[in-house]
């Protein structure tokens, strides 16, 4: 934990760069994600060349995975990233499954496109000996049905991390939630043991709550980040001073909330229980009307969960602001 601090840190306005390698750690021998009945080391075909399945591509090949396949329609746009993606990992293109090697498909198309994907897949499809994977947060390995009736063995493979342009996240230490058929589950854990990542069984009910909390997790809290530089602005700072000035509170927050939990990581005017204070801020927020609801929504669940002073006055103020709206 000392050195997950220090390297959080370190370098303050670059600490960004930092993170992927704070969260990286070093890999002994990777374990074999070969199966009964498969002779050597499985080859991998990828649908999709978005954000997830680059990174992912681009991991399992330095993993020393063969991807035998970069799957995607044929569309100008979607033909490009597939392309240069190949081009990086020496792979091939195709715009359909016929042809393919691999003894394992693996899915990283948006949640809304899965299942048509899936169906478009499964009329051309001999699934006899191979496994099919999807890595959806939300939806379960049941998705994938019209490949399990063609013999493929099914998983969902998920790993808790966010994946956007330009950014390619290392998975080692990344937890992957992992549900489905018992023989496509054992590979998709010992895949995601050679990523370095943390493998965990998911049940199906549970997802939409888990997709949930990934969702507070990375997409709302940069949603959060974005309000922030809002209430900057009315302080007279820009948005990419905002971004740079706010680094070294910011991840000193992440490394208390690391270190101490959620309730030993809060601090502030609320934890105080300072009503004057935030009388102040709501009053100049009403010149930025969303970040205050934001303000105020935020705060009234910090005085459920969290450790404050002047409970009944602070709730008051904040329920006032929310029927202010």
């Amino acid at each position: 934990m000392a050195d997950f601090q220090s390297q959080l840190l370190r370098g303050h306005l670059h600490s960004f760069e930092v993170l992927p390698k704070v969260f990286e750690r070093a890999r002994g021998p990777a374990p074999s994600a070969i199966l009964p009945g498969m002779a050597e080391q499985p080859s991998i075909a990828i649908v999709g060349a978005g954000n997830l399945g680059s990174a992912l591509a681009i991991s399992l090949r330095d993993a020393d995975f063969r991807i035998d396949a970069i799957i995607t329609p044929a569309r100008a746009a979607s033909l490009a990233r597939a392309r240069g993606l190949a081009s990086k990992i020496g792979s091939r293109v195709l715009a359909q499954v016929e042809g393919v090697q691999a003894r394992i498909l693996w899915i990283c198309v948006p949640d809304s496109a899965i299942a048509q994907a899936t169906a478009s897949i499964a009329s051309q499809f001999e699934g006899r000996g191979r496994v099919a994977l999807h890595s959806s947060g939300v939806l379960s390995s049941d998705v994938l049905q019209p490949l399990r009736a063609k013999g493929a063995s099914v998983a969902a493979v998920h790993p808790f991390m966010t994946f956007v342009r330009g950014s390619r996240p290392s998975l080692a230490g990344v937890p992957f939630a992992i549900e489905g058929d018992s023989r496509a589950v054992r590979l998709g854990r010992s895949i995601v043991h050679r990523l370095g990542g943390k493998p965990y069984a998911i049940a199906k009910k549970e997802k939409n709550a888990y997709h949930a909390w990934g969702t507070f997790a990375s997409p709302l809290l940069t949603a959060l980040l974005a309000a922030t530089e809002q209430v900057a602005g009315l302080a007279g700072v820009s948005p990419r001073e905002a971004r740079q000035r706010v680094l070294p509170i910011l991840l000193q927050t992440v490394r208390n909330y690391g270190e101490f939990g959620a309730p030993g990581g809060f601090s502030g005017p609320i934890e105080r229980g300072d009503v004057a204070t935030v009388q102040r801020h709501l009053e100049v927020l009403r010149r930025s009307p969303i970040p205050r609801q934001v303000y105020a929504t935020l705060a009234r669940s910090a005085l459920e969960y969290l450790p404050a002073k002047n409970k009944t006055a602070l709730k008051s103020l904040f329920d006032s602001a929310n029927r202010s709206r």
